[in-house]
């Protein structure tokens, strides 16, 4: 049986490697200590299908290192203890990938400390979830964390075109690829979703010449959604589509879809953390209860474990996508960012900067400022803002009724200044 073509592409050096220029481009940080030969323990957090297993497995070869891989999902103790003792016999230099990291439990990653800090093993770990919620601190301590992108439009377009190649030449058929759409869309970043749905979409024509349209790749994905989601993609559509659900205020596919996650034993705390952050994305001033609830769930997760999780799940997940919905902090924060990009570090105004020391004050730190609480309704009006931003509105508050009632206090205290 041949091998997939996602595996049979894996570049070979670092040259052939797509993305992460930040991290593995000339000059990057993490090539310096690649081709140095002294690499740090590492954590490799980003999304799938970025590189993350590769860049693992390049490393090895560039350290001429014997390569162990061991996967969270299947992987106990027992394995993690079996690699040492190979490790330590052979001596040298020992690389340890471990895939999604943030699967294993706190007595699992216990027992790596001591070989990481003794240099037995170099320890690779992968992970989609943010390694400071994960990764226990005595280990994230040890290891050096990288954070990896989705792969940009134009590497991925260089991907397709070496799947392309390969093909013509291992098949002797000619492949025109006449649209690419929609196996961008699929792909959604991931190298190997975008190999996959190439080969399937290859691989069901029996025509010497293959033409590769949007319509024909849409068709024939869908019709082999099961065959296509092999290597377990399924798991982030399904968490996309949940999210999406609840963000929508439908609360019957919200807990379809919980069901869905549920049943597949995924982790109640990477759930509950999703909802954490769609109660302030999505629904924010609009309610914000939601915010506390989504909260609290996740404490509760944490401390009570399944079954019973999925009841507090269910309860969260269904307020959430009944509340209102507002991004209006979100946006707010986007803007504010983007501006102080833009426009640097501002003088905070005089009247507004702290005066700890005699000179401070006597240059003028603090004069002028008014404190609220000594003025009517405990609103004073002053400048805020640098004088060069003064009256930029970054905060738009929500067509809802929260919102509106905050539009309305602002526009009352701050009359025609910010316009609302």
């Amino acid at each position: 049986m041949s091998k997939p073509l996602a595996e049979t592409l894996r570049p070979q050096n670092l040259d052939e490697y797509l993305g992460q220029e930040h991290l593995v481009g000339e000059n990057a940080v993490l090539r310096k200590s690649i081709e140095s030969g002294n690499i740090p323990s590492m954590i490799l957090w980003g999304p799938p299908g970025v590189g993350k297993t590769t860049l693992a497995f390049l490393i090895s070869r560039q350290l001429d290192s014997m390569f162990f891989t061991l996967s969270a999902i299947n992987s106990g103790v027992k394995d993690i203890r079996a690699v040492i003792e190979q490790a330590t016999k052979a001596g040298g230099e020992s690389v340890l990938f471990i895939d999604e990291i943030h699967r294993f439990s706190k007595s699992q990653q216990d027992s790596l400390l001591g070989a990481v800090e003794k240099g037995i093993i170099t320890l690779i770990g992968a992970t989609t979830e943010n390694p400071s919620f994960e990764v226990i601190s005595p280990l994230l301590s040890r290891c050096q964390v990288y954070i990896l992108k989705d792969l940009d439009k134009e590497d991925l377009l260089k991907l397709l075109q070496r799947a392309k190649l390969h093909m013509e030449e291992k098949s002797g058929k000619e492949i025109d690829l006449k649209e690419n759409t929609a196996l961008l869309r699929i792909s959604g970043g991931d190298a190997r979703k975008l190999l996959n749905a190439f080969e399937l979409v290859f691989n069901s024509e029996a025509a010497d010449k293959v033409e590769i349209t949007d319509k024909k790749v849409l068709s024939i994905i869908q019709q082999n959604l099961a065959i296509y989601d092999k290597a377990g993609e399924m798991h982030y559509d399904v968490i996309s589509a949940f999210i999406k659900s609840v963000r929508g205020s439908d609360p019957n596919a919200a807990v379809y879809y919980l069901a869905r996650m549920i049943e597949g034993g995924e982790d109640p705390k990477f759930i509950a953390r999703r909802l954490v952050i769609l109660a302030s994305e999505d629904i924010g001033n609009a309610n914000p209860n939601a915010l506390l609830l989504a909260t609290q769930a996740f404490s509760a997760v944490t401390l009570i474990g399944m079954p019973e999780s999925r009841i507090i799940l269910s309860q969260v997940a269904t307020y959430l996508a009944c509340s209102p919905k507002s991004n209006a902090a979100y946006l707010a924060i986007g803007k504010a960012q983007e501006m102080v990009r833009k426009t640097g570090d501002l003088p905070v105004p005089l009247h507004l900067r702290n005066a700890p020391t005699k000179l401070m004050k006597e240059i003028g730190y603090g004069d002028q400022y008014k404190y609220s609480h000594d003025f009517p309704g405990n609103f004073a009006f002053q400048e805020f803002l640098p004088e060069k931003i003064s009256g930029s509105v970054l905060y738009d508050p929500g067509n809802n009724a929260r919102e509106r009632e905050m539009r309305e206090r602002m526009k009352n205290l701050w009359k025609t200044k910010y316009k609302y």
